[in-house]
């Protein structure tokens, strides 16, 4: 992308707060993007330095995920203070020079905030857990043992085992929907609210355009702590948590999910509607009840701007059949809602291999993304059609899946280190030991190597990322039932007097579908069909980008 470009984007961008709306965001895992100190861990002056590259994208902004002060035990997803940078990633005048750069270029920053727990060395838990009538002794979901010393409950975390944690120093039990070391903030105590509203405004003050909400539905749990009842084995799934995970045997009814969460949002909201186009989406982190979730989180304007879906996350194939489920369900009880699709991102297995896809199969994903209606997550490194790593036992540090070795791998095949260019066996990334090793089959895909290639897959999502970007229609426009015909994902979008047919042939063998009326072709690169006497014809992962005649 050119400097005129750039500025042309920024200044379209900076005049219309509705940015979010249909925006792709370019989400970038900070310990493993780019290395400019030596230390073998990703920082912030390092994204500074690589954001040329984002831009060059077509993307409307990036979302970085934690990197707030933090001991490290989920890797800055356990918040020690919600008002710095952990010193492994710079300070904070290395993430203004990151905001000032991003902004030249016409990109949105998003920041991951952490609200539903802190880390258990934040001073708010330290002071908390001194007894039981200190000034923040309620800060936290806590509760006295049952009569014969077991936990309150029968809640489970996500990470394995009872949520709940004894504490010699109060005799209590704290909440914990993840590590131990990640106690529940208690969300029913205002004060708490309000410290965590002061921490947003700083981050809006330093100009950031938004956030990625983390756990937005475990922001409140049960008062009454009632037990969560039993999941019957059929309705399991292991999009949440892996199938070996006892926390698959709960329906978290009471644990997660509290209707008091809409009160919190609007307060929430409230702060972002004193900073002119800032916006949120929100990661609903729900198997049975994901798409009701978003639906309630985005509807009118009191909530989050969009949701983060887990839908198209999912280990099973992403079919037509499915995508037509999920959409029929989604008009059902989202319809007045906001969707974020991805396909992949820092917490499950790389699409490209855990659907197994060729090239042509990555570019029909990406195009079904793009064209479905909503707002969009890339992942850093799928640009570049990086597959899942295979990291050794040894090498893990991902504490999840060191809990369920081998069934279980964890996230860290995900979360290795960005590959620039092969010059070392770093990737560039870093010239020391890289925390995580860098997979050898990803050094030939990096950057460097793709650039110089025109086939590319990172060329195609340029390419494909222009196409959206000059279709209005695809941002904002309105969609039509999505139906399955065969293998073929089908559905309209159509603004104003502008009508597309879309159609995504998800399978490796040619489809025909029958279609009557005047069409223009209008998908050019991303586009691998063709018509004849009504009949149209999408060769395998073919996609048909139709425009009706006015």
């Amino acid at each position: 992308m050119n400097a005129l470009s750039q500025t042309l984007r920024a200044t379209d961008k900076a005049s219309d707060p509705d940015w979010w709306r249909g925006a792709v965001i370019y989400q970038i895992y900070p310990r493993s993007y780019q290395d400019s100190t030596g230390s073998g861990t990703g920082d912030l002056a390092g994204i500074t330095r690589r954001l040329d590259h984002v831009a060059s994208l077509g993307v409307d902004g990036i979302w970085i995920s934690p990197f707030f002060t933090s001991p490290m035990k989920d890797f800055g997803y356990d918040v020690s203070d919600y008002c710095d940078v952990d010193p492994m990633f710079g300070t904070l005048a290395d993430f203004d020079a990151l905001v000032l750069r991003a902004h030249e270029l016409g990109l949105k920053v998003m920041i991951d905030l952490v609200l539903s727990h802190s880390s258990d060395q934040h001073p708010w838990f330290v002071e908390s857990r001194v007894s039981k009538d200190n000034p923040k002794s309620d800060w936290y979901v806590w509760s006295d043992p049952k009569p014969d010393g077991t936990a309150p409950n029968n809640w489970l975390s996500i990470f394995g085992g009872p949520a709940w944690h004894w504490d010699g120093r109060r005799e209590q039990y704290y909440l914990h929907n993840f590590l131990a070391s990640q106690p529940d903030l208690n969300f029913h105590n205002s004060d708490v609210q309000d410290a965590l509203l002061d921490a947003t405004r700083f981050w809006l003050q330093r100009g950031v355009d938004g956030f990625r909400l983390d756990t937005i539905n475990f922001y409140f749990a049960d008062k009454e702590l009632r037990d969560n009842p039993a999941l019957p084995v059929e309705e399991r799934n292991s999009t949440i948590a892996p199938s070996v995970n006892p926390y698959n045997h709960q329906r978290h009814v009471h644990s997660k999910n509290q209707p008091e969460n809409l009160d919190f949002l609007a307060r929430f909201r409230s702060v972002l509607d004193e900073y002119p186009g800032a916006a949120a989406v929100g990661e609903v982190g729900d198997a049975q009840f994901g798409l009701e979730l978003l639906g309630k989180y985005t509807k009118g304007t009191t909530g989050a701007h969009m949701c983060y879906a887990f839908e198209f996350l999912e280990k099973n194939p992403l079919t037509a059949k499915r995508v037509a489920e999920v959409f029929e369900r989604f008009d059902r009880v989202a319809s007045d809602g906001w969707a974020c699709w991805a396909l992949s991102n820092h917490d499950v297995i790389r699409h490209t291999t855990r659907w197994d896809l060729s090239a042509d199969a990555q570019k029909a994903y990406l195009m079904l993304l793009l064209l479905l209606r909503g707002s969009v997550c890339l992942y850093q490194g799928e640009e570049l059609a990086l597959p899942e790593a295979d990291v050794a036992f040894e090498d893990l540090q991902d504490p999840y899946g060191i809990e369920f070795w081998p069934e279980f791998k964890g996230r860290d095949g995900c979360r290795t280190p960005m590959v620039w260019e092969p010059s070392n066996a770093a990737g560039g990334f870093s010239e020391a030991k890289p925390w995580l090793p860098v997979a050898s089959e990803h050094l030939t895909q990096s950057v460097a190597a793709q650039e110089d290639d025109p086939s590319a897959m990172l060329h195609f999502y340029r390419t494909a990322l222009a196409f959206r970007a000059e279709n209005s229609v695809l941002n904002k426009g309105d969609q039509s039932t999505v139906s399955a015909e065969g293998d073929v994902v089908m559905f309209d979008r159509f603004q104003g007097i502008t009508r597309l047919t879309c159609c995504i042939n998800l399978s490796d063998s040619a489809q025909e579908i029958a279609l009557s009326g005047q069409f223009e072709d209008i998908g050019g690169a991303v586009s691998d069909a063709a018509r004849n006497d009504g009949i149209l014809k999408l060769n395998p992962w073919g996609v048909a980008i139709l425009r009706h005649a006015t």
